[in-house]
């Protein structure tokens, strides 16, 4: 028995079957990019508010509840350990339990009486309690150029480094951003508040547009 097949003409199209022509295919995946653009923006306003949250806490909260100082280093002094536009974290030490080698801030005695934060290289413990240290930068060729008396029941010891973060610090005091968060966070936080009102109704949208489209 022979069978005859029908003869498609040169060039002829062929018949999609029904559901995948090129509007139903735009139809379907509308919903799934305004889904992920919705959840993108979520997301990226709850981290933006998450970040601010967090520096807000440990620059401004931290010091007051744990008692930790928070400083910027803004020399090349104690290079490589820490390098300009880094964050030191210290926290107090009794004067008495200052011992060479350690990484302390602490007031110059003399100019500006500003602070420093060198190593120690000396110390000398007096009779009636007083402790005097000298110190030297690390990448410095000399030791500083005074002796400086501890005062009062502590002294800082840095704790920890954070790479950088001096420099967003730095960044985050000029006129125009701090302008820009004081507006910007509520705006941020408003934005935030309302994806996640509408966020039902969205879905709930995205869900019947997709069963119309099947």
């Amino acid at each position: 028995m022979t069978a005859v097949l029908p003869l498609t003409a040169p060039g002829a199209a062929r018949t999609l079957p029904p559901g995948t022509g090129p509007a139903t295919a735009g139809r379907s995946t509308a919903p799934v990019l305004r889904r992920a653009a919705a959840a993108t923006a979520r997301w990226t306003t709850r981290a933006l508010v998450g970040f601010a949250v967090l520096a807000f806490a440990g620059l401004a909260l931290g010091p007051h509840v744990f008692g930790y100082q928070t400083m910027t280093m803004l020399t090349g002094s104690m290079a490589p350990a820490i390098d300009p536009g880094d964050v030191v974290i210290t926290t107090p030490l009794a004067v008495a339990d200052v011992t060479e080698g350690m990484i302390i801030s602490y007031h110059i005695p003399i100019d500006d009486h500003r602070v420093v934060t060198h190593r120690v290289v000396t110390v000398d413990h007096a009779a009636d309690g007083t402790v005097t240290v000298t110190t030297k930068g690390d990448a410095n060729d000399h030791t500083d150029p005074w002796t400086a008396v501890l005062q009062g029941d502590t002294a800082y010891q840095v704790q920890a480094v954070i790479p950088e973060l001096g420099h967003l610090i730095t960044a985050l005091r000029t006129p125009w951003l701090s302008a820009t968060l004081v507006y910007g966070a509520p705006a941020l936080l408003a934005a935030w508040l309302l994806l996640t009102i509408w966020r039902p109704t969205t879905d709930h949208t995205d869900d019947d547009t997709d069963e119309q489209a099947s």
